[in-house]
């Protein structure tokens, strides 16, 4: 099985399965389907994070991007992922 996220505008609108019959190659596949499909990976092996509804796929760090959490968050160029440092924005387990 193979995950790819439909974009549009460089935002993911949609994540989909692709059964092995179609996962020979990601060039074959995109031939039989539409472009603007970028493959993701679960594990993070591909594309930094596993793509989600919303998020925004960066072409020139080869990442998907979850949406801000809040402004005064940072983006971890290494993970792609957002971090803060401020202490009141820390999840609470209840």
């Amino acid at each position: 099985m193979a995950h790819f996220a439909k974009l549009e505008n460089n935002i993911v609108t949609q994540v989909i399965v692709v059964g092995d019959e179609y996962e020979t190659t990601y060039a074959q596949w995109r031939l039989e389907f539409d472009e603007g499909y970028v493959q993701t990976s679960y594990n993070g092996r591909i594309r930094k994070n596993y793509a989600g509804i919303g998020y925004t796929y960066d072409a020139v760090r080869d990442a998907f991007i979850a949406p801000k959490c809040h402004d005064v968050a940072i983006l971890d160029e290494a993970t792609c992922r957002w971090t803060c440092e401020d202490s009141s924005h820390e999840a609470t387990i209840i």
